[in-house]
């Protein structure tokens, strides 16, 4: 190996590339995604620590009353060993992992991706990076079924830092935001959010947020001191999806 060969190495020049093939590009939380790393060695042969996948996403985060984003790794899987990667070689690796069940909805502003990249000792790491549409699950979806059916629309949704009682392995959690545009909670709630805990064994935490909207001078005050919102937890399954709607009707009347 030349000089130059080496010098080139160490900066990133002539290295190793990268590019991921995702079996699909649209999964549910839970679901296996699959793949292949395909491979093609640079000028020179190079030693590869590692070829990794780190599943991302954005959130906001508030500091000094200012929101800013922030990129969060939800997961990283490792794929292999160290390994010698000849010049100009090509190689193919097979890869799955289990998304996550907390992995964000592409809803709204929220964003996923999966970066590949391999750790080459003393050089700039070449990375990869696909986009992934994650939908809800069927018990999900019957969520959103139902506060539709209740004269709700979406409003926004946002991956929002958690406070310390509400997280879990990440440090935010994706919220929902609803407003009544029809039905029997229009002019009586401000918004209904939204809030995803899954449990991963076909359980699904939720928690509402419901926001009265003001009536009277008691209820200005309320509105003024940030007590006109109420928290309410409510655990579901599979075996629910048929009483979603009542379920959750129940609980807006119940503190609306």
């Amino acid at each position: 190996m030349s000089f130059f060969n080496k010098v080139f190495a160490s900066v990133g020049i002539g290295s190793a590339e990268v590019d991921t093939k995702l079996e699909k590009d649209t999964y549910m939380p839970g679901e296996m995604v699959k793949g292949v790393v395909a491979i093609k060695g640079g000028k020179i042969d190079q030693q590869i620590d590692e070829i990794y996948l780190a599943l991302n996403t954005t959130y906001l985060r508030e500091s000094d009353d200012r929101k800013y984003t922030v990129t969060a790794t939800i997961d990283r899987f490792r794929l292999t060993t160290p390994f010698i990667v000849r010049a100009n070689e090509k190689k193919d690796i097979p890869f799955s992992f289990q998304l996550p069940f907390d992995t964000p909805l592409s809803i709204g502003r929220s964003k996923v991706w999966v970066t590949t990249g391999l750790d080459i000792k003393g050089a700039i790491d070449p990375n990869d990076q696909d986009y992934l549409k994650v939908v809800p699950n069927p018990l999900m979806s019957a969520v959103f079924n139902a506060v539709d059916q209740l004269g709700f629309r979406i409003r926004e949704a946002d991956c929002e830092e958690a406070p310390r009682r509400l997280r879990g392995r990440l440090p935010f959690v994706q919220e929902f935001e609803f407003v009544p545009t029809s039905g029997q909670f229009r002019g009586k709630l401000d918004e209904l959010e939204v809030v995803f805990f899954p449990a991963g064994n076909g359980t699904l935490d939720i928690m509402f947020q419901v926001d009265r909207r003001a009536r009277g001078i008691a209820g200005l005050f309320s509105e003024a001191l940030g007590t006109d919102e109420t928290n309410v937890r409510l655990t579901v399954t599979n075996e629910d999806i048929l009483y979603l709607q009542q379920k959750i009707q129940s609980i807006i009347q119940r503190y609306s």
